[in-house]
């Protein structure tokens, strides 16, 4: 690609008269630079070893940057993530590729029930490693789950707005009994709630011809059940009414509430948060400053189901992974 379209992509300003006309590739890490390279940085240490690498340009935002190498591209931008994704879109048009914005339980669950993963690509939440799985890969299918960023990949990001047909047969709030496209699927480790975004992560795969197994399913770090007793050590269904149900969110919190209140009167539940944490419908949940406060808040408060908020499971030692609900 020569200097001049670089510029015009970037918006960028050239600093200096180069010798060189033109670059091989682009890179965010110093570390893969070679011979003849665009390097985007605005650290010192990295761009001179880049040059020593063989860059043969630099795109930098920062004005106390050296140029130590008068005959590479200098090129001035006013933001160097910006500048990066700007050259990406040009890529993206160009490999005909296409993104799609994801929640993170959409992208759990695709995940989760895809067979194969060579025929898509999981856009990392960190630029520099975006960038890079785009530029230098031959993707043409994309999925992430940050907004902004991926709205700087293209503008006009889709989203997994459609849903095959699918439903409830029979549900608790742990285990899910549903139809999809005419076979049902008992008693999965699937939250009621949640088989929307199932629905929808289905859809995508059919559209795209993305193999999957709906029997793979089980509970995710969104929302995982876990039965205890008095003393938390982990037991079965059937010999206890208390279970610790450790998640990642908020709002599915909020839904399991009301779940609760339209299915189950009976049922005593507490939420337990870090502290200064807000939940819509409680004035103030159980909080905890760290695991022995969890611990004690467990083992001393009657309840039937425990939502806690942004804590490991593993924090008690005496659960055992492969116990399963029955």
């Amino acid at each position: 690609m020569k200097i001049e379209d670089i510029l015009n992509l970037t918006e960028g300003t050239l600093s200096n008269t180069p010798q060189v006309q033109a670059i091989e590739s682009a890179t965010v890490f110093q570390s893969k630079v070679e011979h003849g390279d665009l390097f985007f940085s605005s650290n010192q240490e990295e761009i001179d070893q880049a040059i020593a690498n063989g860059a043969y340009a630099i795109i930098y935002d920062d004005e106390t940057i050296q140029r130590n190498d008068d005959e590479i591209a200098w090129i001035k931008v006013s933001d160097i993530q910006l500048a990066a994704f700007k050259l990406i879109r040009y890529v993206v048009i160009k490999k005909e590729a296409q993104f799609f914005l994801v929640s993170a339980h959409e992208m759990t669950f695709l995940k989760m029930i895809l067979t194969h993963k060579t025929n898509i690509d999981f856009i990392s939440s960190d630029w520099r490693k975006a960038f890079e799985q785009i530029l230098n890969t031959d993707g043409t299918l994309y999925v992430g789950t940050d907004t902004e960023l991926m709205k700087l990949i293209k503008p006009d990001i889709q989203k997994l707005e459609h849903e095959v047909n699918g439903y409830v047969v029979f549900d608790t709030l742990f285990k899910t009994t549903f139809k999809v496209d005419g076979y049902v699927y008992q008693e999965k480790e699937l939250i009621p709630f949640h088989l929307e975004y199932l629905l929808r992560v289905i859809h995508f795969c059919n559209e795209n011809s993305l193999p999957y197994d709906i029997e793979r399913l089980k509970y995710t770090k969104h929302f995982s059940p876990v039965f205890i007793d008095t003393q938390l050590n982990t037991t079965r269904s059937n010999k206890s009414d208390k279970v610790a149900i450790f998640t990642d969110n908020i709002p599915d919190i909020v839904e399991a509430r009301e779940y609760i209140k339209r299915s189950n009167n009976w049922v005593k539940g507490i939420v337990l948060t870090p502290p200064k944490t807000k939940v819509p419908g409680i004035d103030r949940p159980h909080w905890f400053e760290n695991e022995e406060a969890l611990r004690d808040i467990l083992k001393s408060t009657l309840f039937n189901y425990a939502f806690i908020y942004n804590a490991d499971k593993k924090f008690l030692h005496t659960i055992r992974e492969d116990c399963r609900l029955f």
